[in-house]
């Protein structure tokens, strides 16, 4: 879990907003830009927020993604955003050697992707309007940040203690970079949720958290999922072997694991 921090100001602009989708709670922060287009562009990422949710909830069987695990639709006959969302985790899913998985218990199930990839979509869709200096969104506590919420101030994120419930396990700084995004995956909030692929069962691990911080929100996220089911030894491993990527790794031993680059990343 993590949380933007930001401190107020008055210029540039700032538009907020907060939307309940996908079981969770996705916020935005929008410095700069013209207030009527910046609204414009925020409705339309709400609702594509929405409509990616109909399009792949598990959990309505009118979704076309339960229609495709029950081979009642073809992916060529699906919306244009199921072939990308497949396609990228297919990509996911090799990069990881496995450790990602878009099936859960046998069932075709791309949430894991699918939250990260709809919270960067939504943020690049509002970086895109005329005189906008910086975006944040925050889809349940996975990040994309996008330019600066003000010159010479970055965007900062602060990365919850899975141990400690209302500290702080570190804070990320985007100073020096024009996007950067933070994803988290463990079991403080939602509990053995992380499934091992091999056994189907959930993950053995001496994990708790798994933070990762790279540029694009859609891999971060499943990069942090794959390398909890890894474990820390192998996960961080792992991790240090990806470009442009950095990681905190916290076990239930209170260990804290990093990758060598990470402290570029705090403060």
């Amino acid at each position: 879990m993590a949380d933007t921090v930001t401190e107020p100001a008055e210029t540039p602009a700032a538009l907020r907003h907060a939307e309940e989708v996908m079981g969770t709670v996705f916020s935005f922060d929008v410095r700069g830009g013209d207030p009527d287009a910046v609204r414009q562009a925020l409705r339309e990422a709400v609702a594509g927020l929405h409509r990616v949710d109909a399009l792949f909830s598990t959990y309505r069987e009118d979704s076309e993604v339960s229609r495709l695990s029950r081979g009642e639709l073809a992916v060529a006959e699906c919306a244009p955003e199921v072939a990308e969302v497949l396609g990228l985790a297919a990509e996911a899913e090799r990069v990881s050697e496995g450790w990602f998985s878009t099936r859960y218990r046998g069932v075709l199930d791309p949430t894991g992707i699918v939250k990260g990839w709809s919270a960067e979509r939504a943020a690049r869709l509002l970086a895109a309007v005329d005189g906008v200096c910086g975006v944040s969104v925050n889809g349940g506590g996975d990040v994309q940040m996008l330019g600066a919420p003000e010159p010479q101030r970055p965007w900062r994120v602060g990365v919850s203690d899975p141990l400690r419930p209302g500290g702080l396990a570190a804070v990320i700084s985007a100073a020096g970079v024009d996007e950067l995004s933070v994803a988290t995956s463990g079991t403080a909030e939602r509990g053995a949720h992380i499934v091992d692929p091999r056994t189907g069962r959930p993950a053995v691990t001496d994990l708790v958290s798994v933070t990762v911080v790279g540029p694009r929100l859609t891999w971060v996220d499943c990069w942090a999922t794959a390398a909890f089911a890894m474990g820390s030894r192998a996960g961080l491993d792992w991790l240090e072997s990806l470009p442009g990527v950095e990681a905190l790794l916290i076990t239930a031993g209170d260990e804290v694991r990093c990758t060598g680059g990470l402290a570029a990343r705090l403060g």
